[in-house]
């Protein structure tokens, strides 16, 4: 293959902090991202609201099903065990809502306002956000790997 190098854009010489120019297209880019994001972390918000109640309830749920001999193994498990596990889930479903909340909020205000401290926010904001889910990304790709690992050792145990 080639040896291909893209020719620099942008980059004369010039004294003083290099500006970037925010031309009408990309303001309304970032205008219909920051609408995306609000309706998204809207959504986020009520399904967090949703997983809040569901984990709220598990006990009374519990309490019925232990009455069914099927289902004596989840019972087995403990309410408390499956509570925990849905509020960790909500939670980590409304950090990400949060951020593209504020991300939402800072842009649009960027955008209607020409604030440059806001698109700052916006930016820094997207950047958590892009951030999370690839930490959530590694942890749970290592996760599955730890998996293959474990069930390759015990799948050469069961066979010896």
């Amino acid at each position: 293959m080639e040896n291909y190098n893209e020719p620099e854009m942008g980059h004369e010489e010039v004294d003083g902090p290099i500006r970037l120019v925010i031309t009408e297209d990309i303001r309304s880019y970032i205008y219909q991202a920051a609408k995306w994001a609000k309706f998204l972390s809207i959504v986020g918000f009520i399904v967090t609201g949703l997983m809040v109640m569901i984990a709220l309830s598990v006990q009374s749920v519990m309490q019925s099903l232990s009455e069914i001999p099927a289902y004596a193994g989840l019972v087995a498990l403990g309410s408390g065990v499956i509570m925990f596990f849905y509020l960790l889930l909500a939670l980590l479903y409304f950090y990400p809502s949060y951020l593209m909340y504020k991300f939402s909020s800072a842009a649009k205000l960027a955008v209607l306002y020409g604030n440059q401290e806001s698109l700052s926010e916006a930016m820094v904001k997207m950047k958590s956000i892009f951030k999370f889910f690839g930490v959530v990304t590694v942890i749970i790709i290592s996760m599955y790997v730890l998996m293959v690992v474990l069930f390759s050792i015990g799948a050469g145990i069961a066979a010896a």
